[in-house]
């Protein structure tokens, strides 16, 4: 689960991390009284969205201006004037894709005398299963280049979680960010703090990109992007009610309400599957015959027909969606459940583009039966490179 900058930095707050002034508007009127409670002389305008790449982005709209998502302002009046451009336009960034993402709410800030830019980042080490600092010197829009091009310039080490953050931690981010006198002080609480927050509220992700150091010499977040294990958002009521479901796909939202786990991609292959997996591996031999998938789609070990029923219909919502392939193997899962599912979305919502179906496993026979005496036009699979082989042909010609 994402939020908000807005969010983020509140959240961070709260903790005791050093953040900009600020305040989120909604309506355009709301935009100059929001820049007169700061004390400028400068203000930063910032477009919010759940993606990144604002500053370099640009919106599909004249109206907007031709700047990105990311302004500066000399006076309130400029700052509103920016705010208003942004609200209820569409910005496009890298992260986005070409559709882009509309603009609901815009953060105006207080801005900041940047000396120097730098990079941070706390994340789930996936594999040694631990807590890991990222830190570079070259902080700002251009870090993914830098990840590219310039690896040797980025640090990384995991904290181990029988001692958990130790001040030795703080000091090694410190000097690999050439940072010295006060400011390793400062880093080594901050850490300490942005560690804290990580652990207690189940983050994924903690991005600060840049962490500044001011001409004053003191460091300040001047972005923040958080990422949130939705497995244990239920463990935070504070942090559920951060969530803006305008900000994800139609589709993934109404997978969540069935407990389905649901990812859109960009093909034209939709694909039921149980079992992340077999997803995987049905996604990958859908490539391999020269197709791409239009989603990830794992309705689960435990499945019911009125599951199944949703994820069809969420697959058929899709508009992309050419073709459909059906691969389950019935484990714990029975073949005749899906089955049952799959009859009952068809002839709910109809069927317009091609259905392969492969089952195999518990009840086969009694799936497969479901099947062929349902009247619906399905091309039956005898495996997986079959199944891959036909929907591809199918959606080819």
């Amino acid at each position: 689960m994402n939020i908000h900058e807005y969010q983020a930095k509140a959240l961070l707050r709260s903790y005791g991390a050093p953040v900009s002034d600020g305040r989120v508007i909604l309506k355009a009127d709301e935009a100059k009284t929001a820049a007169s409670e700061m004390d400028g002389p400068l203000w930063v305008v910032k477009a919010q969205i759940h993606a990144g790449g604002r500053g370099k982005g640009s919106f599909k709209e004249p109206e907007a201006g031709e700047k990105g998502g990311v302004r500066l302002a000399k006076s309130v009046e400029e700052a509103a004037e920016e705010a208003k451009k942004m609200l209820g336009q569409t910005l496009v960034t890298h992260q986005t894709g070409p559709s882009g993402k509309q603009v609901n709410r815009v953060y105006i800030e207080d801005g900041s005398d940047i000396e120097r830019e730098l990079y941070l980042a706390l994340l789930v080490d996936r594999g040694s299963s631990r807590v890991s600092f990222v830190c570079s010197t070259e902080g700002g829009m251009d870090i993914e280049e830098v990840a590219e091009n310039t690896p040797d310039k980025i640090l990384s080490f995991s904290v181990d979680p029988a001692t958990g953050y130790q001040a030795y931690h703080g000091r090694r981010i410190a000097f690999s960010l050439g940072l010295t006198g006060g400011q390793v002080k400062q880093c080594v609480k901050l850490m300490g703090i942005l560690y804290k927050a990580f652990i207690e509220k189940d983050m994924e992700m903690l991005e600060i990109n840049p962490l500044i150091v001011m001409e004053n010499g003191d460091l300040k977040l001047l972005d923040a992007k958080l990422s949130f294990d939705g497995n244990a958002v239920y463990r935070h009521r504070d942090i559920a009610e951060l969530r803006d479901e305008t900000e994800e796909d139609p589709k993934e939202l109404q997978a969540s309400k069935f407990d389905l786990n649901y990812i859109a991609l960009d093909g034209e292959i939709g694909c039921m599957v149980n079992g992340a997996g077999l997803a995987m591996a049905t996604m990958d031999i859908i490539k391999l015959y020269g197709a791409e998938p239009a989603n990830f789609l794992d309705v689960g070990g435990g499945a019911t027909k009125e599951k199944v029923t949703e994820a069809f219909k969420i697959i058929t919502s899709d508009p992309q969606v050419k073709g459909i392939l059906v691969n389950i193997f019935g484990g714990i899962m029975r073949c005749d459940v899906i089955a049952e599912g799959v009859v009952a979305a068809v002839k709910e919502v109809g069927l317009q583009v091609p259905l392969v179906v492969r089952l195999e496993g518990t009840n086969v026979e009694e799936g497969k039966s479901i099947i062929n005496n349902s009247g619906l036009n399905v091309i039956a699979a005898d495996n997986l490179s079959d199944g891959a082989e036909k929907i591809v042909k199918a959606v080819k010609g």
